[in-house]
């Protein structure tokens, strides 16, 4: 078997010197300063990311006010020879935008045809009918046209001298007018509809007028109905306002429900849709009307999703015959999940059906995840963690670290333009085999581009290298910071893991930013707390900074939430009022029940993922096993503040 070519220590130093110089060269072409690329030309021309210095640079030169000749053809130069690569095809978007933007639109149709046809991008697609309308080739611009048109949002602005040319043309009717405006009250763009019903009748706009209303005001809405005709649409908007109180305050929009439902004329498949609605928020802001309304749902209205509360919301009764009978009448592959498989072989347990409890628990014991660990908490059983290290493959390891794109990816990486490493690499590995990708997420987890080797020897259904799939990244800046939060750092890789796959670039689309993606506002008042200079995003995406900031943060719910871990992590997600309000009233209730309840489906899967992947690193920085269910207290009831004492204490 081959292996692979070990670089030299010449070529290492070489490689070394390229990427500094690339650092340094790349940051002022962005800025159009090519000087200093130009004085490592000599170091920097054989370096495979040179063409990403010169699209960056070019790319400034774009966006000049004064195009120049000789910067087009600069430009063409470029993306005739680099245009398989990625930086010339960003470049070459620019320029097409640039021949738009200037007037040049025939130039840009030529682009356009060539490069961008029937990739269905509006902007461009609008650019491309403009310049066929300019140019008097006008066949078949209406039904592309229409197409743009009918749709239930604000299209791109390139799009609007598209749509004058179709009203002076005489082609918008109020056909088409009236389709967009329903389209838009389908996706609630609500202002939208109000702009189209101009040319429609004058009760479109009263139509339009009246669904923001229902939208800024639902309570008030549904108070002041008596006024109105029972019409279709009407009843459309009155079942639009109670969803958004129902979102909020369940109860009350079933008492409204109760009084429209005799007044109005709703259809059958309006009364269960909405009726479940409310049956499922009742659920998962823990009502105590949840169960019976869930059990009174008529049979349109009772889903896969209805039975998941309907056992959830068992569960916190602790009503185990109804747990059974709700997953008992889920269909067959949703019952075989890990999640009802546990919950069923606790309730069997709970009527005292041992036998059959165990066995279920028994096999789930055998799985590495949240419901495998507590299956073998609940039998006293070791966890199997399974690991296996994935083989290297010495011939498919040469042919990757020899492939051009493959060392792109990595460059990029090395040299701190990760997001764009992570876009190619992901284009390579679509193109890869499962052994490849196996050896390929082996390449990855050597950088210390994890990742890319986590999301990789997934990909390929490579599961049991736990040193690939739980890294021990920034290992100082987790056990450091994590001592100084007052936190466990496999606590703080749990999270870090769940949150980025420790990517440190990584923006979520909330806004929340880097390895432990936090919130700008978060980042700012926590660095202030520790007196930790901030800088906004160049703070957030350094990572010792993210990891010392989210570490600290985490210390702060765990003290916030009476170091409850399963309230903190919750907490971390969702944010604290959130979990707060998913308090229990009064008692308390079991850890694991508590997390099933979460209203929120993906804080619920975020709080187990954590759970699982705390003990997994934890096995791996300490060799020793530490169960799930040491780390699930009862969460209680908050104390009501007029029994706390001046002192702190609690009055009986």
């Amino acid at each position: 078997m081959l292996v692979a070519t070990p670089v030299t220590a010449a070529e290492q130093s070489v490689l070394e010197r390229q990427r500094a110089a690339f650092v340094a060269a790349y940051a002022e072409a962005e800025l159009g300063n090519w000087l200093p690329a130009e004085a490592r030309s000599e170091l920097l021309q054989n370096y495979v990311l040179w063409p990403d210095i010169r699209a960056a640079y070019l790319k400034t030169r774009i966006d000049q006010r004064q195009f120049s000749a000789d910067d087009e053809a600069e430009i063409l130069r470029f993306v005739n020879q680099y245009g398989l690569l990625r930086p010339a095809r960003d470049l070459r978007y620019r320029y097409a935008l640039r021949l738009a933007s200037s007037g040049r639109l025939a130039d840009f149709l030529s682009v356009y045809q060539q490069f961008y046809q029937g990739l269905e991008i509006a902007r461009l697609d609008c650019l491309a009918l403009q310049a066929e309308i300019q140019s008097g080739r006008r066949d078949g611009i209406f039904g592309r046209a229409k197409d743009l048109w009918l749709v239930g949002r604000s299209q791109e602005p390139e799009c609007d001298p598209v749509f004058e040319y179709l009203r002076a043309e005489g082609m918008l009717d109020q056909d088409l007018y009236r389709q967009r405006y329903e389209l838009a009250i389908d996706e609630r763009q609500f202002a939208l509809a109000r702009y189209l019903s101009a040319p429609l009748a004058p009760s479109c706009r009263e139509e339009a007028t009246r669904w923001i209303a229902a939208r800024d005001d639902p309570a008030a809405f549904v108070t002041t109905r008596s006024s109105r005709a029972d019409s279709a649409m009407h009843r459309r908007q009155l079942l639009y306002a109670l969803e958004q109180i129902a979102y909020r305050d369940p109860e009350t929009a079933s008492m409204h429900w109760q009084t429209l439902n005799d007044e109005y004329a709703f259809s059958e498949e309006q009364h269960a849709a909405l009726s479940q609605y409310i049956a499922l928020w009742a659920a998962r802001r823990h009502s105590p009307q949840a169960f019976a309304l869930l059990t009174t749902l008529p049979p349109p209205a009772v889903n896969t999703e209805v039975r998941r509360w309907t056992a959830r919301s068992s569960l916190r009764r602790r009503d185990w015959n109804g747990v059974i009978e709700s997953i008992a009448a889920m269909p067959a592959d949703e019952q075989q999940l890990e999640e009802w498989q546990f919950w069923h072989a606790s309730a069997l347990r709970g009527i005292s059906q041992q036998d059959h409890s165990l066995s279920i628990l028994d096999q789930l014991s055998k799985e590495r995840s949240y419901y495998g660990f507590l299956a073998s908490d609940d039998l006293g059983r070791d966890y199997s963690f399974s690991h296996a290290a994935s083989g290297s493959d010495g011939q498919i390891l040469a042919s990757l670290e020899k492939n051009e794109a493959v060392i792109r990816a990595r460059e990029l990486f090395l040299t701190g333009l990760d997001s764009k490493g992570r876009s190619e690499w992901d284009s390579i590995i679509g193109t890869l085999n499962a052994r490849e990708k196996v050896q390929a997420s082996l390449l990855a987890h050597r950088w210390g581009w994890h990742s890319r080797a986590i999301s990789t020897a997934a990909s390929a259904g490579e599961y049991d290298d736990l040193d690939i799939r739980y890294p021990l990244a920034y290992e100082q800046s987790f056990a450091q910071y994590s001592a100084d939060a007052g936190i466990s750092p496999s606590w703080a890789y749990g999270v870090a893991r769940s949150e980025s796959l420790f990517m440190s670039d990584v923006r979520s689309s909330a806004g929340a930013i880097g390895l432990m993606q936090l919130m700008p506002a978060t980042g700012r008042s926590t660095a202030g707390e520790i007196q930790l200079p901030y800088a906004g995003v160049s703070t957030l995406v350094d990572p010792g900074s993210n990891i010392r900031l989210g570490t600290t943060y985490l210390g702060k719910m765990l003290k916030r939430f009476d170091r409850n871990p399963i309230l903190a992590t919750a907490a971390y997600n969702a944010g604290p009022s959130n979990v707060e309000s998913w308090l229990p009233v009064e008692n308390s209730v079991d850890g694991r029940i508590w997390i099933e309840n979460i209203p929120f489906n993906e804080t619920r899967k975020y709080v187990r993922r954590v759970l699982a992947t705390e003990v997994i690193f934890y096995w791996r920085m300490t060799g020793e096993m530490r169960r799930v269910s040491e780390g699930l207290p009862l969460v209680v009831a908050p104390v009501p503040p007029d029994r706390i004492t001046s002192s702190g204490e609690i009055r009986n």
